[in-house]
């Protein structure tokens, strides 16, 4: 069963330097990690953005995300924006619309989650069906 615990946006300041930002959002990482103990870490696989500069800051700031789930020795899983539409939606082109209602549906929210929050609970969602199919897999095997 998957549940809604916590969802929230790290922001870091615009008029910081890069590096700065940087560490904020490891700041923000590490006290969630610390605060939620979770068991593994989903996140969504690179992707080409539309500019040079976008893909490097979010390369940056999966490589800083990356770096705080390993500290806490947490296994990291990565899904394409594709598996994660199927997961949730049932097909791999649904739109950020589909994506937010089926999540609330799914987790049974008050209100439509902000673009951001259901791209990264869609993530969770889609982690948990696959380890819950890998789980039940191996026991059919056994």
């Amino acid at each position: 069963m998957v549940r809604y615990v916590e969802c929230g946006i790290i922001t870091a300041a615009a008029h910081d330097s890069r590096a700065a930002r940087l560490a904020e959002i490891g700041r923000g990482l590490r006290e969630l990690v610390l605060e939620l103990r979770p068991d593994a870490v989903a996140m969504e696989e690179a992707f080409f953005g539309k500019s040079v500069q976008s893909a490097l800051a979010l390369g940056e700031a999966r490589g800083v995300a990356l770096m705080i789930a390993g500290e806490a020795g947490l296994t990291v899983a990565g899904y394409s924006p594709a598996s994660v539409k199927k997961a949730v939606v049932g097909h791999g082109r649904a739109s950020k619309e589909q994506i937010a209602y089926l999540v609330r549906a799914t987790l049974k929210l008050r209100r439509l989650p902000s673009p951001d929050a259901a791209d990264a609970l869609a993530i969770a969602i889609c982690h948990a069906r696959q380890v819950r199919e890998r789980r039940s897999g191996s026991r059919v095997s056994s």
